[in-house]
């Protein structure tokens, strides 16, 4: 929606139209729709965060063209309306949906943070089993993009424990214009993973889905049209990375909740990942990377040596009563003749 008063604005409208006017369209604010020079929240650790990328619009049009579910809002501190449809949630199917604001006061003592923190503390997981919260700037993301490091060690500061002790299941973020899906997370380590591959620990799944912005930021392969990139590492508990636009779905039932990328250029699911309510998360998907090594527990080795034991002892066993069985009928004496029996 940036630069509306261009016709920018009107176009994307008219373009989400045929969707948003048939089934449920919810939104999360993020820089291009908010950041102005002035506005009201700029704690002097963000002043190379939120610069001027509302483009003129400093929340305006958002607020008025959406209406959200609760009554979020915040002050603008000049004569436009406040801003709103900033954190709020809902329950659809077996999912139970939380979206905040990265743009706005977000801080422990925040009206934002308590209403997540109550909101995240009340879930009903007979009810909605499954929980996925929604933000713009992301809290993981290996692209390396300095100037919002302060937001996300903040996020990890007073979110992520927020996230793991209430038990998210997913945590979608935007803002790169990549697709990246990390394994499940707390404090840059990945949950254990168990005999079969599946992490077994209910940690947040993290991805960034902003793979359907404009082309201008870095992948994570040399492109020859644009050699200057930087080419960044992937560190293991990104389990994929991908450059091509697209979108995800998300199905969920009671027991399993499936998220999975879909690349526009053929139609194809090229990662997956399967939750299920116990917060096993099993990864998939037809162009997924090779899961990480399995790293067995040291007491399944014992286990397994305690087993080859019992075998092999069992065939001693086996062996000895044979060996002895044929030495005795090799002693003299001990063999025997059956008795005829008298014919009737």
């Amino acid at each position: 929606m940036q630069e509306a008063m261009h016709g920018y604005g009107t176009n994307f409208f008219n373009e989400i139209e045929p969707v948003a006017s048939q089934v449920a369209y919810h939104v999360c604010i993020g820089n291009h729709e908010y950041d102005w020079p002035s506005q009201p929240w700029k704690p002097d650790w963000s002043a190379a965060i939120y610069g001027k990328d509302g483009g003129g619009e400093c929340g305006v049009p958002y607020s008025l063209k959406f209406k959200m579910p609760g009554n979020s809002l915040e002050a603008t501190g000049t004569r436009a309306p406040a801003t709103r449809n900033l954190y709020y949630s809902f329950d659809m199917g077996a999912v139970h949906f939380v979206y905040m604001s990265t743009e706005t006061n977000f801080l422990p003592g925040s009206n934002q943070y308590n209403f997540i923190k109550h909101d995240l503390e009340a879930v009903d997981r007979k009810k909605t089993p499954f929980v996925v919260v929604q933000g713009h700037r992301p809290m993981y993301t290996t692209s390396n993009d300095g100037s919002d490091a302060p937001i996300r060690d903040r996020m990890l500061q007073y979110y992520e424990p927020l996230f793991v002790k209430s038990n998210v299941t997913l945590a979608l973020w935007g803002h790169v214009h990549r697709y990246e899906r990390f394994c499940p997370l707390h404090n840059y380590t990945c949950a254990r993973m168990g005999l079969d591959g599946e992490y077994q620990e209910g940690y947040p799944v993290h991805v960034v889905i902003g793979m359907a912005g404009q082309d201008c930021q870095s992948i994570w392969e040399p492109r020859p049209d644009h050699p200057n990139d930087p080419i960044f590492p992937q560190p293991k508990r990104s389990l994929y990375r991908g450059g091509e636009f697209g979108y995800t779905r998300l199905v969920a039932t009671k027991e399993k909740l499936t998220f999975s990328y879909v690349g526009n250029h053929d139609g194809e699911v090229h990662d997956m990942v399967e939750i299920f309510a116990s917060g096993r998360a099993v990864s998939g998907g037809k162009n997924a990377e090779t899961k990480p090594e399995v790293k067995e527990p040291a007491f399944s080795h014992y286990v397994k040596g305690a087993i080859i034991l019992l075998l092999t002892a069992f065939m001693g066993c086996v062996v000895g009563f044979i060996l002895r069985s044929r030495k005795e009928a090799a002693v003299p004496g001990n063999s025997w003749t059956p008795v005829k029996t008298q014919e009737i």
